[in-house]
């Protein structure tokens, strides 16, 4: 918690409790009387109601007026996910600290996230502890930073990342992830919610390196969480919406979930914002855009996610990736684009998995040439196979 909070008396005007806030650069001010009487809490949502309504001298209004009258408080003893897990069931994002009826400190999602990041860091640290003390005294601080954060990477790839896909007959897979830096913001995932259906999420948190890795690392947490009792779509990247909606305004998820049953298989998917996986279709031989209507993971609360079905066909392929591929310019700035993914399905669409992955990232760097990429990379293909396969 924040233990030196900032509080106004109710008198206080509106004005200089706004004041107060801009100069401190904080969103939120604790009403109280006294230094322990709790009497409210005013924040820049408070001031967003009231004054498109208020009159012209609104600035002279005690804070008292606008403010949220006995607030929600909390324990200081209470844990992290439960101050969380308060926060998000009561839709606050101040919970002010109070014991034996004193105040004494205030917990903002900004305060929770920070703590959690450090937590996350210092499990890192441990994990990392006897390489770094054997490399302290060969290598400078710049290069001991940079050793820490590959460890970091190594861990990431094995904690975060499934070590293979299930062994199903029914479907073969070929994964390429390469990170930008040691650390990634893309992130994959699969899923057996029944014996009949298999689940594979790819997503890609906002950012790069360390920042974007805390926001995977919660993005899959919260996946593992619905994912092995749901089998909808939907339903799953709603959750993970819900356990996402705390994160600040500048960082947010992308994902596509799509659930295939090995029996009829019909292909059950839904997107948050993430480019479309394609499909190339093999009695056809041709290439389509698995679209869906969805808004990024962690930004409204809300919203729903739409389910979209299609039945694949022995042969098929569907190629998921993130938009380190399609964004990945060559030395004049063209984008490698969704047109050139698009026709490299469609000319080598017949081949397995392994050769159409490869087949997908020659093509690209073929095209970027010596342009290094500005993004981290996945690309997903599943191979749809036949009985006798």
């Amino acid at each position: 918690m924040e233990a030196s909070p900032v509080v106004v008396p109710p008198e206080c005007r509106v004005i200089e409790a706004l004041n107060i806030m801009i100069e401190r650069r904080i969103s939120s001010v604790l009403v109280a009387r006294g230094s322990s009487q709790l009497l409210g809490i005013f924040t820049e949502r408070d001031l967003l109601r009231q004054i498109a309504s208020a009159s012209p001298h609104w600035r002279e209004t005690p804070v008292s007026a606008w403010m949220a009258a006995n607030p929600f408080t909390i324990h200081p003893d209470a844990g992290w996910d439960e101050a969380a897990g308060l926060m998000q069931h009561l839709r606050v994002r101040h919970l002010p600290v109070v014991e034996n009826g004193q105040l004494i400190g205030v917990v903002s999602p900004r305060l929770l996230m920070g703590r959690r990041t450090e937590y996350l860091n210092r499990q890192i640290e441990e994990r990392t502890a006897e390489l770094r003390h054997a490399n302290e005294q060969l290598m400078a601080k710049d290069a001991e930073s940079l050793h820490n954060l590959r460890a970091a990477g190594q861990l990431q790839t094995r904690l975060l990342l499934p070590q293979s896909p299930p062994d199903w007959p029914e479907v073969r897979w070929a994964i390429h992830f390469t990170p930008l830096a040691h650390l990634g913001g893309d992130y994959y995932d699969f899923a057996v919610p029944d014996p009949e259906q298999i689940g594979f999420l790819i997503a890609d948190a906002s950012g790069h390196s360390l920042p974007a890795a805390m926001v995977a690392i919660m993005a899959r947490f919260a996946f593992s969480e619905a994912s092995q009792i749901l089998p909808w779509p939907g339903e799953v990247l709603g959750i993970m919406n819900r356990r996402l909606s705390m994160l600040s305004e500048d960082r947010f998820v992308t994902a596509v979930y799509a659930v295939f049953d090995r029996g009829s298989r019909a292909l059950r998917y839904a997107s948050a914002g993430h480019p479309p996986p394609l499909r190339y279709e093999a009695a056809t031989q041709t290439v389509s855009s698995l679209a869906g209507a969805g808004f990024l993971l962690g930004v409204v609360p809300e919203e729903v996610y739409a389910e979209i079905q299609v039945t694949l066909g022995v042969g098929d392929r569907i190629c998921f990736y993130t938009d380190g591929l399609i964004e990945a310019r060559n030395e004049i700035g063209e984008l490698f684009g969704l047109a050139r993914l698009t026709d490299c399905l469609r000319e080598h669409g017949a081949a397995s998995a392994s050769e159409l992955l490869a087949h997908i990232l020659e093509r690209q760097r073929t095209f970027s040439g010596t342009s290094p990429l500005t993004d981290d990379l996945t690309i997903a293909v599943a191979e749809i196979l036949g009985p006798n396969n």
